[in-house]
């Protein structure tokens, strides 16, 4: 079977990960786009050799941050992973907050070359960037490349079509969405920036910051924002305020993706005793195939 850990970021998702492996022997699937990038750790909350407590891990650390890497690269990957660990009889977990990778991999979705303009010139740069982040909250485009938006949108919406359904290319596949209150969500979010920057992050934001600016460095929120600091455009105070702001905006946007896209079975995470959660996501899993194999 194949489990889908969903949710915005600073839900619980790695750890839910874990003990779900754990559980049912498999192995995890990794479908955070920043994740996929060397060096690129704390800014991605990365899960950390510690953290995966033996359970074998993929799509991580793959790619340096010169190397592009699209969607319809993960589809490859990511499926060829998953038609191996399937014929090998391996349970397989995917986790992660890059809604677009998962969609791709898992459904019918095609990569469609039409070059069309329709009528992308008139519209503004506020107004090709929020259609974009609609479709895809994890774009890496430039958002200050009108081309480059174009293109990008094009891109998408031919998807969008053609190919966007509701049509699962594997059976057995188990949708499972972490939830919290706003208040809740944004409080862990905003904590957890603070842990970034005492963990590092102002100094792994100085080693890409001396780097060419790929679209794999100027993804992660935190970097750029950092950038701003560096450059002597704002203070570090803020710098770290518009961190909090992006990563909070970037989890309404996961969210709104994640329910608009997919059939997901939500759970509310038990922040004092996560185990209440591992065990109520466990006993739907459990009363789910019961009822399949009736």
């Amino acid at each position: 079977m194949i489990i889908c850990v969903c949710g915005p970021t600073c839900v619980g998702k790695t750890k839910l990960s874990i003990e779900l492996a754990k559980k049912y022997d498999a192995e995890i699937i990794n479908f955070d786009s920043v994740q996929i990038y060397k060096k690129m750790d704390i800014v991605s909350a990365k899960v950390t050799p510690e953290e995966m407590m033996g359970i074998k891990h993929h799509l991580i650390d793959i790619k340096n941050y010169n190397e592009d890497y699209s969607v319809f690269d993960y589809q490859k990957d990511s499926r060829k992973i998953i038609d191996k660990l399937l014929k090998d009889n391996k349970n397989i977990i995917l986790v992660g907050g890059t809604g677009l990778y998962l969609k791709a991999s898992l459904f019918d979705y095609r990569f469609n070359k039409e070059d069309k303009n329709n009528d992308y010139d008139s519209l503004s740069i506020e107004e090709l960037v929020s259609r974009i982040e609609k479709i895809n909250p994890d774009t890496k485009v430039d958002k200050s490349n009108k081309r480059r938006l174009i293109r990008e949108l094009i891109n998408l919406e031919n998807n969008t079509e053609n190919t966007l359904g509701n049509n699962l290319l594997y059976d057995n596949v188990y949708f499972i969405g972490l939830e919290t209150d706003r208040e809740t969500l944004y409080k862990r979010i905003n904590d957890r920036v603070d842990r970034m920057i005492n963990n590092g992050l102002i100094d792994e934001a100085k080693y890409f910051y001396n780097l060419d600016r790929t679209k794999a460095i100027m993804t992660p929120i935190g970097y750029k924002e950092l950038f701003k600091y560096f450059d002597n455009e704002i203070s570090l105070k803020e710098s770290i305020d518009l961190i909090k702001q992006n990563s909070r905006h970037y989890a309404k946007r996961q969210f709104t993706f994640f329910k608009n896209q997919l059939n997901i079975k939500w759970f509310e995470t038990d922040y004092t005793n996560f185990n209440n959660t591992i065990n109520n996501v466990i006993e739907y899993m459990e009363e789910y195939n019961g009822k399949n194999n009736n």
